[in-house]
């Protein structure tokens, strides 16, 4: 059992040392894109309304509008990619990969903003349903949904970036990229800012933040995907450099597309629209 146990590991060798798997992936990865953009919505926003159906219900009435059109991601969805796509440049920036566990002060506020996001996302599922009016706690508006979104978002950004570095590095840093609460304030601001920008839905402001809070779906499936690639085929730690990722990112993100295309058709397939749910 043994010398046919180690038969096999030597085969599996040799066939991943001579079949071209990088050109594969590379293929295969560029013909799940273009089947994807060729069969969805045209123009740039139509692409991100179809990133956007794959992960939000897209109800027009919790939605912010460029003009009279409504935008790929609702209020919540928004601000939820937008506050993680902002953390994780946040901490790129303050250091390089760095992984040590926030101040446990950093952690209860991050906590708070996730349960305000459970409380606020609970209070607009009620006022959907019939009859449940008397049930929810206050009147659900598309300002409560943004900025608790953004909460949840930097709290995504900041457990998934130190998770993303020890999965991917051979080397990393244990310093935390949140030392403190004036790093933590800082974020805040710039969060607040982002919401700010959102709420003028201004199209100049609103058109390139819609497509960044789109691209971000796509980011954080990428980045959580290529974790799972590297562990499946325990490759994790082996990483010195950038262009090293290039194969486990392009695999995860072919993952991310093939869910979204899945979801995206199932979705097409039960609704017959690519616009939002009707309640």
């Amino acid at each position: 059992m043994t010398s046919l146990t180690q038969r096999l590991r030597t085969t599996l060798a040799i066939l991943s040392q001579r079949i071209p798997w990088k050109y594969i992936l590379a293929v295969t990865t560029g013909i799940l894109l273009l089947t994807w953009l060729i069969y969805t919505p045209n123009g740039l926003l139509g692409k991100a309304d179809a990133v956007g159906y794959a992960v939000c219900h897209r109800i027009d009435a919790r939605s912010f509008h460029l003009g009279e059109r409504q935008i790929p991601l609702c209020a919540r969805c928004t601000g939820q990619y937008l506050g993680a796509m902002l953390g994780l440049i946040y901490q790129l920036a303050l250091g390089r990969r760095r992984t040590g566990t926030p101040h446990w002060g950093i952690i209860l506020v991050l906590g708070t903003f996730a349960a305000a996001y459970a409380v606020d996302g609970l209070n607009s599922y009620l006022h959907l349903l019939p009859g449940m009016s008397r049930f929810y706690i206050y009147e659900p508006n598309n300002t409560l949904r943004l900025i608790t979104g953004t909460g949840l978002g930097l709290g995504v950004s900041v457990a998934l970036l130190p998770a993303f570095h020890q999965t991917m590095w051979k080397t990393w840093s244990r310093r935390p990229a949140l030392e403190g609460f004036r790093s933590l304030a800082g974020l805040l601001a710039l969060a607040a800012c982002v919401d700010l920008l959102v709420l003028t839905e201004n199209p100049l402001i609103l058109y390139p933040l819609t497509l960044l809070s789109a691209a971000c779906v796509l980011v954080l499936l990428t980045m959580v995907y290529s974790m799972v690639f590297v562990m499946v085929f325990r490759v994790e730690n082996r990483f010195e450099r950038a262009s090293q990722l290039a194969f486990p990112l392009t695999a995860g993100f072919a993952i991310a597309m093939l869910q979204i295309a899945a979801i995206d058709y199932g979705r097409y397939l039960f609704t017959g629209t690519w616009g939002g749910f009707h309640f």
